[in-house]
This record gives C-alpha cells, sequence and structure tokens, in this order.
C-alpha cells in the first residue's frame, strides 16, 4: 500500500498535522484550494503565563484568491512574534534545542503565505523525524477543482494506492468516487496528546512548538502515540 496524505498549508500547525505525516508514505501541501480568513493558515496558539495566545501572520488577501496567492503584509509581525515566543518558552526545557531553525525560518524573507507556512511545516517536520516525500500541489499538473476529484487526481498522480483524510473527511468526501479509482479511502483518528507543559493546568491543541519546546526527541513519540488510521 502506498498512503497519500494531503493537507491545506497551516501555519505552525497542532501535532494532529503531523501524525498524518508521519504514517503516510507521501505528504501533499494542498495550497490550490481557496484561502479562508480566520481559520488555521495564518494563525496558531502557543501557551503563555496567561494561558493560548494567538500567532498570526498578517495577510494581504483579496477574495477569492488560493492559498498561494495570499501574501504577507509588510510590517515587523515578524519580531513582535519572534519575542512573544522567546517569551513564552525560553524556560522550556528543550528550547534552545529545537528554536534555531525556525527562528531563522521567521526572520527570513518569503514570497507569500503559503511559501512561508511549508518553509516552517518542513523544518518542524525534520524535527519530529518525518520521513515521508513532501509534495506542493501548485507544483504537480492537477486541474481538477472538484474536492474529491482533486485528491483522487493528486493521489493517482503519485501512484498512491490509499488515501488518509482527517476525521472531519466523513462528513464531505464522496466514497464511492474512491472506490472508483481504486483508491482505500482511511480516515486519521487521533485525541489530543498529553505531556509536561509549562504554566499550570493542561491545554491542548496548541502548535506543534508546545511539544517540541517541552519534550525535545520525545517528541515524535508523543506525536507518533496520537492514534492510527482507521477504514
Amino acid at each position: 500500500m502506498k498512503l497519500i496524505t494531503i493537507h491545506q498549508p497551516n501555519y505552525m500547525p497542532w501535532s494532529g498535522f503531523f501524525h498524518k505525516w508521519l504514517i503516510a508514505d507521501a505528504f501533499v501541501i494542498l495550497d490550490t484550494v481557496q484561502y479562508h480568513k480566520n481559520e488555521w493558515q495564518n494563525r496558531n496558539q502557543i501557551k503563555t503565563t496567561q494561558g493560548a495566545q494567538w500567532i498570526t501572520v498578517p495577510v494581504t488577501y483579496r477574495f477569492p484568491q488560493l492559498i498561494h496567492e495570499v501574501g504577507i503584509a509588510p510590517n515587523n509581525w515578524a519580531k513582535k512574534q519572534i519575542a512573544s515566543i522567546e517569551q513564552a518558552y525560553a524556560k522550556a526545557p528543550y528550547f534552545e534545542q529545537t528554536w534555531q531553525p525556525i527562528k531563522t525560518i521567521l526572520q527570513a524573507p518569503h514570497q507569500n503565505l503559503s511559501s512561508l507556512n511549508t518553509a516552517l511545516i518542513q523544518a518542524l517536520g525534520k524535527l519530529l523525524g518525518c520521513s515521508a516525500p513532501i509534495y506542493i500541489a501548485s507544483e504537480l499538473p492537477i486541474a481538477n477543482s472538484d474536492p474529491t476529484g482533486r485528491l483522487i487526481d493528486i493521489c493517482t498522480h503519485l501512484q498512491g494506492t490509499a488515501y488518509l483524510s482527517g476525521a472531519e473527511g466523513r462528513s464531505y468526501l464522496q466514497k464511492e468516487a474512491f472506490e472508483a479509482a481504486h483508491l482505500d479511502l482511511y480516515f486519521q483518528n487521533v485525541l489530543p496528546p498529553t505531556y509536561p507543559q509549562l504554566y499550570g493546568e493542561f491545554i491542548p491543541y496548541l502548535s506543534v512548538l508546545d511539544v517540541l519546546f517541552n519534550m525535545g526527541d520525545d517528541a515524535t513519540t508523543v506525536v507518533s502515540n496520537m492514534g492510527d488510521k482507521i477504514l
């Protein structure tokens, strides 16, 4: 079986994003769908002394731009965000071990939001030991805009025999279309991991930064053990 998983390029994604990559044979960044404001493409959460805090990339967006067309607003957001992350996690046991490659990406210029997110996803995946090859949808010869058809065409192009969806895919994917394309359809089945955190009561669903800074090399085990895939 060659298992393909596909996900939009979220910003500093949560652990479940990387769980899909860890258990798949190929991972595709889906940057060819419409950008949606106030979702996860340009923001995520970290933990501070005051609880969960948003970290956000300001964007220049005009409806109906696709994700790979969305620009980054030209201001000093990165400097402020780096300071926020360093203030929140300076005392985390593995902060120094894992922070520098992420900080370097934040400090660098980026053509658009998708290129920033992809660079961060690749760096975070490397820290977590994600080894399956990664592809960018906008660089693939896929023209199908149908939500299910697009996924099937990507899987077929990459010679996949199965597709791994997030759990929410049960509500919109056309299962019979996957059967007709001779693709097995799996759904991710995960629970947010628990692990030692700073600042008291545990908060789930944070950026994977929280796992890496608190768990170091053990973050891979934490993410891998979140769950599995089910038919």
